[in-house]
């Protein structure tokens, strides 16, 4: 459950919703990938932890692009690109300290990108189909939490992420759905 975000006050592009639909798509395909990849940190499963942060920095720089088009800033898609940056390098660390670490990092990542991603879909709220963003943010903070509890105990799993991934990719969808009815005067 990623941050994206901008202060626009344009109707929905065009481009917001393809992003959106796009990050349903990687989400759905990443979380089968490391669902099907396991619990162990072989090159599969810690490539693909380095490519979905990774990802989110490029979907935020297509959004940041979007937003300036319509004559708006995208403050919070910066902060949104740093943390993001920093969970690939967290992340490509942690890995090599085993699943433990690895939830650790991610945890502090979606607790950080879930208020980011909070405080921009309250902002962005005039688009319409915000308020998935809005849920999903707060998701991210509580599931970061739980990921870094998990961390401590018997139970540290990867495919656990696969869910996350998945359920932020939904409400991508929900949101990119919502734009499409609030374009349409729906």
């Amino acid at each position: 459950m990623d941050t994206l975000v901008s202060s626009t006050t344009a109707p929905a592009p065009v481009a917001l919703r393809k992003l959106y639909f796009l990050r349903f798509a990687f989400a759905a395909v990443w979380a089968a990938l490391l669902f099907a990849a396991g619990d162990t940190l072989g090159p599969a499963a810690v490539t693909l932890l380095l490519v979905y942060p990774l990802f989110d920095v490029a979907a935020a720089i297509v959004d940041i692009r979007s937003a300036r088009a319509d004559g708006g800033s995208a403050p919070a898609l910066h902060v949104n690109i740093a943390i993001s940056s920093l969970a690939v390098v967290g992340l490509a660390v942690a890995a090599t300290s085993g699943v433990p670490a690895v939830l650790r990092v991610w945890g502090v990542w979606a607790i950080t990108a879930g208020i980011v991603q909070l405080v921009a879909g309250a902002t962005r709220r005039k688009l319409g189909g915000q308020w998935a963003m809005i849920i999903s943010g707060a998701i991210s903070t509580v599931a970061g939490a739980s990921f870094f509890a998990q961390a401590g105990g018997d139970d540290a799993a990867l495919t656990s992420l696969a869910g996350y991934a998945f359920l932020g990719g939904v409400f991508f969808l929900v949101s990119a759905l919502r734009l499409n009815r609030a374009r349409n005067g729906a």
